[in-house]
């Protein structure tokens, strides 16, 4: 039960909440539950924290699939506990194998075996099964100091660094030991630690990794904040387009203008006329346009929740490479495919886009593209920062209703901008639509829930960071190279 309510409480760390002390004391007391436990016990425990976790972290999956997506409610709740279980399977084996293969408390257990076992599982967890990275320990830190590890290792950098400062937090607190030479000694090198973990980063900060290319760009993200249910109805199509045409008409003056992720509820190629129109206002009014819709090509029979970008540069289609289980895609065999049919229920999949896209332009700039959660695999995105000067996510997080799942996504994107050291414009359908400056800052808004333009001016930006140039590999190859230090040293012993 504690080691629940401490996997429940570390949802405080994220956003909305952002109390992102948590994320320290968090990871602390359960790494101190577990000390001394047998493995099985331990894995128990580990297990306890990951469903507290996640049974709090993503309850809003209910109003997604059950309320906006009609999947029935008993259904709904056996994929829940599912990827509860899932998820909660990762914290399980954290506890078991420092448990089971280095139980004896000490410097290597601290400093190497937990916090290296909590950044490659993880990783792990950010693309095994298709991957579900959402609550990554990292994007809780954001607004910390943690944050500036960011642009030199990434996400799970950020996340190693928490779990170093937790582990040395533990240190801290653990019980003396009686027959130690120098009983103070661990204390005074961990409380070192974490200062030298959270002074690091805001000194590197100083250093630009990216530098500015050309003069600011003024930009507009169009928020339609069309309800969920009310969207797909046919009855309210007419009134969808003319709100997205009436509020582009306010953005004029913008030299690039983002609407969201399948902002019209037509086919792409049920739309031409509009289309045609909406592009030669665009030129009369200098103004390029990135617009989601959704596609379908005849020839395949496919359809792919895309990106048009409409440029005199270098417009074209993007399509969303890493679909949503569940939501956009069905992993589950033919003859659940034929009951869902007869259920009357959707069972349609959206088609994943190559993973090899050509470049897009607009408004004189490349741009680094992603839909809705696939900006949260960051490592996917990093080929394209060698050309894109401008990344623009756009979004539906309406599938979400008013839960916390639109700020965590926020924050997610914050980080991806930070990452990469640009610009990021994110145009949703009904919030949060933003923009990010290139330091995970929030340079401008929008409310919630509000038929509006949010305006700025952008800075395109250039160079690589660290983490653009090498990606997730010193992180990874570095905390196995601890673990096998950690290996050695128990053979040693």
């Amino acid at each position: 039960m504690a080691a629940f309510a401490v996997g429940a409480a570390l949802n405080l760390a994220f956003a909305p909440f952002a109390l992102w002390p948590m994320g320290v004391l968090a990871p602390a007391a359960l790494f101190a539950l577990i000390r001394g436990l047998p493995p099985r016990r331990a894995a128990w425990a580990g297990a306890a924290f990951g469903a507290g976790l996640f049974t709090f972290g993503t309850y809003w999956l209910y109003t997604c699939l059950h309320v906006f997506g009609l999947v029935p409610a008993w259904l709904t709740l056996v994929l829940q506990i599912a990827l509860v279980a899932l998820m909660s399977a990762y914290a399980a084996a954290l506890c078991y194998l420092a448990n089971r293969f280095w139980l004896k408390p000490g410097s290597t257990r601290d400093w190497l075996v937990l916090p290296g076992l909590w950044v490659l599982l993880e990783w792990l967890r950010g693309w095994a099964l298709s991957g579900f990275p959402w609550l990554s320990l990292g994007y809780a830190f954001i607004d910390s100091p943690l944050a500036g590890w960011a642009p030199i290792l990434g996400i799970h950098g950020v996340t190693w660094a928490a779990a170093l400062a937790a582990a040395g937090l533990n240190v801290v607190f653990a019980p003396r030991v009686p027959t130690a030479r120098h009983p103070g000694a661990p204390r005074l090198i961990a409380l070192a630690a974490i200062a030298a973990l959270f002074l690091t980063p805001v000194l590197a900060a100083r250093h630009p990794w990216t530098h500015a290319v050309g003069g600011r760009i003024p930009i507009a993200a169009v928020q339609g904040a069309v309800s969920q249910d009310q969207k797909w109805q046919l009855k309210n199509r007419d009134a969808t387009m003319t709100r997205y045409t009436d509020l582009t008409i306010q953005a004029w003056g913008a030299r690039l203008i983002v609407w969201p992720e399948s902002a019209v509820p037509v086919l792409a190629g049920d739309l031409s006329e509009y289309l045609r129109n909406l592009r030669d206002a665009g030129r009369a009014h200098n103004a390029d346009f990135a617009i989601g819709l959704v596609d379908y090509q005849p020839a395949t029979s496919q359809y792919f929740n895309g990106l048009l970008v409409m440029s005199e540069a270098g417009g074209g289609w993007y399509y969303k490479r890493h679909l949503v289980p569940f939501g956009e895609y069905f992993p589950v065999p033919k003859f659940i495919r034929s009951w869902m049919r007869l259920m009357n229920l959707p069972y349609d999949d959206i088609s994943a886009g190559s993973e090899h896209q050509p470049v897009l332009s607009a408004a004189g700039q490349k741009l680094g593209l992603t839909i809705c959660y696939e900006d949260a695999y960051g490592s996917s995105q990093l080929k394209i920062l060698r050309d894109a000067t401008l990344l623009i996510n756009v979004t539906n997080n309406a599938w979400y209703g008013d839960s916390t799942a639109p700020h965590q996504h926020l924050q997610i994107s914050r980080m991806r901008a930070l990452e990469a050291g640009r610009f990021l414009i994110r145009a949703a359908n009904d919030g949060i639509t933003a923009v990010i400056g290139p330091r995970g800052e929030v340079v401008a808004r929008l409310p919630q829930f509000e038929e509006a333009v949010l305006r700025a001016d952008v800075q395109p930006m250039t160079g690589l960071t660290p983490y653009a140039r090498f990606g997730n590999y010193p992180v990874v190859v570095g905390a196995l190279g601890l673990l096998g230090l950690a290996a050695w040293r128990r053979r040693g012993a």
